[in-house]
């Protein structure tokens, strides 16, 4: 019984710390986007 409640705390530590990634990883993604759209529009301002 230990163990099954041991393995389930362990998994649950690990999806919490998955999400937290994933988060992160998203925003990092999000901000290269938002880079990318403010020089193309910059470029495009210069045209």
């Amino acid at each position: 019984m230990m163990k099954k409640i041991l393995a389930a705390s362990v998994m649950v530590a690990f999806v919490l710390t998955g999400c937290n990634t994933f988060k992160g990883v998203g925003k990092d993604v999000s901000r290269a986007g938002d880079a990318v759209t403010n020089t193309a529009e910059k470029t495009q301002n210069k045209m």
